[in-house]
């Protein structure tokens, strides 16, 4: 029963029975029996059926729901039992919008001293990735916004409340100023990250606030793109204030506060809400906690 979920929450991932069976290393009518079987112990419908993969129906969709639930609690008593006889070890997967990833080490670091036998992989992702990834299971925490859009139900640990900067070159307009405001940097020449991601939301939305738009004559998904071209002297960004500080942007570089108003938005760890958590994610989460405990000093 337990492979059989697992393979089907690979379908509803994949949402094509071939790929499905690649992911899970088993042959495709392998893959059709077993969920045809699925369907005969469960009494219901759960793919509807055609040529090719055309969804689940809608009794499908809620055994997905359990499926998600019972093979992470599976997964859950695992490592339990395997930190039981091997102390803290294995691999955590960990999604993180761009604007959080230079203080994921922070993280990352302190917690490998203590649990040498813990590998990492952390990607960037946009802030709705990071919650489907996290729905079905793909990784085990993620780093994203916590208050601007609904996440979900999930264990949250908040990290840091994200102000805003405008970054631009030496000898550029506003570079000589103290502070600026929203509506200012809406008149420069500016690179933003896209549109999918909730850092550009968020600038769209104060700019509005002020009665601005925001007209960026760059956008890209990656902060190195952004990080390159204000190097080049040509164009400004809008970044966190935190972000700017982990780089330590120097001459001929500026950082200078944005006001009007002075924006906040809260960043935290977030899991998969389950009790018990995994004892990797258990103690990640305590790690995240001690770092903003500490910033907060």
């Amino acid at each position: 029963m337990l492979d059989k979920l697992e393979w089907f929450i690979a379908l509803a991932q994949a949402q094509h029975f071939g790929r499905a069976a690649a992911e899970c290393n088993i042959a495709q009518p392998t893959l059709s029996a077993a969920i045809r079987q699925l369907e005969e112990q469960l009494g219901v419908m759960l793919v509807k059926r055609g040529s090719r993969y055309q969804g689940l129906t809608p009794e499908g969709q809620r055994v997905l729901e359990w499926a998600r639930r019972i093979v992470g609690d599976a997964r859950t008593m695992r490592e339990e039992m395997r930190a039981v006889r091997q102390g803290l070890a294995g691999h955590i997967r960990i999604a993180a919008i761009p604007t959080a990833l230079a203080m994921v080490p922070e993280i990352t670091t302190p917690f490998r001293e203590k649990h040498p036998e813990v590998t990492f992989s952390v990607l960037s992702r946009n802030s709705i990735e990071v919650l489907t990834l996290l729905d079905n299971l793909e990784i085990d925490v993620g780093i994203t916004y916590l208050d601007n859009e609904p996440l979900g139900r999930v264990t949250a640990v908040p990290l840091y409340s994200e102000r805003y900067q405008l970054i631009t070159a030496a000898g550029n307009r506003f570079a000589d100023r103290d502070s600026v405001t929203w509506r200012e940097i809406s008149e420069l020449p500016l690179c933003l990250l896209t549109p999918d991601m909730q850092n550009r939301r968020i600038i769209n939305q104060h700019l509005r606030e002020a009665g601005a738009e925001a007209r960026p004559t760059l956008e890209s998904n990656s902060m190195i793109v952004l990080f390159s071209h204000i190097r080049t002297g040509k164009w400004s960004s809008i970044m966190p204030v935190n972000l700017a500080q982990t780089l330590g942007f120097t001459d001929p570089i500026r950082a200078i506060p944005i006001i009007e108003p002075d924006a906040r938005h809260l960043v935290g760890m977030v899991a998969t809400h389950r009790d018990p958590q995994t004892p990797l994610v258990s103690a990640l989460l305590h790690q995240a906690a001690a770092m903003a405990l500490a910033h907060e000093r």
